[in-house]
């Protein structure tokens, strides 16, 4: 049997194809992604063709909360037996999931006004928040960094969200270890930082330091140049980082060159400015992303933060 099948889970997405991991020989899924009745039968199907069957699985990992990794988890695990295990940071979106829901709908509310998006934007977001179809609570086995499950060892990666998680399945009969990142790196698309889990504090410095880790995870061990992402297929793991880095590098200058010309601004306006208009989910990924980068630059002091309930941002004269 191979060692590692992809499952395309999902359509296409801008991040690209959700991809859920099969290990045969360990009875491992990681990622079953979005609760919907299509990707359930991709999943199923694919299991199958890696020679499984759903009764085979006995251990489930998701890298994080999103509900297009994690969707999937309770209605596989109740099919399979098989048990469900995240990094304890983000366990409670599944473990209580109405509640941790609800905490999550009034936080990015309030992370929202902060950040200075106007009141009937804020409502419209929160309006348009819709529950998953996912169970309200289901157990789930908590791991922290180190943590390993059926050979597969736990590596907290925060900053797409605070309990994100990779998975590095160690290698057998001499063959290299496997590493699978989430969204922590995609192939073609950078992961929001801030608006995508608006409890991370320091949220693209807490991003960098993460890559920073898995570059040099990836050139002191025993994998391969190439990672198992959560959309799309195989990357080169530290070129597609080096990118990352570089790219963040860039905006964060954009963002400087923004306030300069323009500020005092909230993260909203330099957000508007630089990205045009949002709604939806995309205008806390808008705002977040601004706030992350407005907020690693005010603590190297290249510009000041004023303000707590709407904070805003100006070149110190």
């Amino acid at each position: 049997m191979s060692r590692t099948r992809r499952i395309e889970v999902s359509e296409g997405s801008p991040e690209g194809t959700n991809s859920a991991y099969v290990l045969p020989d360990r009875g491992v899924l990681i990622d079953p992604g979005p609760p919907a009745d299509g990707a359930w039968d991709r999943l199923v199907s694919g299991i199958g063709e890696a020679g499984l069957e759903l009764a085979d699985v006995s251990s489930v990992l998701v890298t994080h909360w999103h509900a297009d990794h994690a969707g999937l988890a309770p209605r596989l695990c109740e099919a399979s037996g098989a048990t469900l295990y995240m990094h304890e940071d983000d366990a409670p979106f599944v473990a209580d999931y109405a509640t941790a829901r609800a905490n999550r709908v009034r936080r990015d509310a309030r992370r929202l006004t902060e950040w200075g998006v106007p009141e009937e934007t804020v409502d419209a977001v929160v309006e348009g928040d819709r529950p998953s179809p996912m169970p309200e609570e289901y157990p789930v086995e908590a791991l922290t960094d180190g943590d390993a499950v059926a050979g597969v060892e736990t590596v907290h990666t925060p900053g797409h969200t605070l309990g994100h998680a990779a998975f590095v399945a160690n290698g057998e009969e001499g063959s290299g270890d496997s590493l699978f990142v989430g969204d922590a790196v995609l192939p073609t698309y950078t992961p929001n930082v801030d608006g995508s889990d608006t409890r991370v504090d320091d949220a693209l410095q807490t991003y960098r330091e993460t890559l920073i880790r898995l570059r040099e995870h990836a050139k002191t061990s025993n994998l391969p140049e190439t990672a198992y992402p959560g959309h799309g297929s195989l990357l080169s793991l530290v070129s597609r980082i080096d990118e990352i880095l570089s790219h963040h590098e860039t905006r964060t200058e954009r963002m400087y060159d923004c306030v300069e010309e323009h500020g005092p601004l909230t993260p909203w306006q330099v957000a508007t400015h630089l990205f045009g208009e949002m709604q939806g989910i995309h205008v806390k990924m808008g705002a977040g992303e601004a706030a992350a980068h407005l907020s690693t630059l005010a603590s190297t002091g290249r510009i000041e933060r004023m303000g707590e309930e709407r904070v805003v941002y100006a070149v110190e004269s």
